[in-house]
């Protein structure tokens, strides 16, 4: 099933079977991709041989503080498509963690480990704001 077909089914379709192997295949598919980039660059740390010039290490050290801040943010993906994978199994995919209304397809498209509503995400992010500015 592309997009599309997805898109064009019937509301009353929503995260019935084939609608969940759809989001699990897509979800599939990103793991399997991170987890390539992941070793991709675990490898690259690996096979990095340092220089002796010492102008050199402030350089390479800040490289490599990015590169793991980046593989910790793909970690965190990572776990996130994992929970996204097991509430499919569940049958809680799709349903907002807060309300238990319908996330949407075109959010769950763009962010499929959405666990929220566009609306209930808005919410959660004005109060982080008040929290932050109190």
């Amino acid at each position: 099933m592309t997009e599309q077909e997805l898109l064009s089914l019937p509301a009353d379709d929503y995260m019935d079977a084939a609608q969940q192997r759809f989001f699990r295949d897509l979800l599939l598919a990103q793991r399997t991709e991170l987890q390539e980039r992941i070793s991709s660059e675990f490898q690259l740390m690996r096979e990095f041989e340092p220089s002796s010039d010492p102008s050199d290490l402030g350089t390479v050290e800040e490289q490599r503080q990015w590169q793991l801040r980046l593989l910790e943010r793909e970690k965190k993906l990572l776990d996130k498509i994992d929970e996204a994978l097991e509430r499919i199994s569940r049958g809680e995919y799709g349903w907002c963690a807060e309300t238990g209304e319908p996330i949407g397809l075109r959010r769950l498209l763009l962010r499929p480990t959405a666990t929220l509503s566009v609306e209930a995400k808005e919410r959660q992010e004005s109060k982080e704001r008040h929290m932050r500015e109190a």
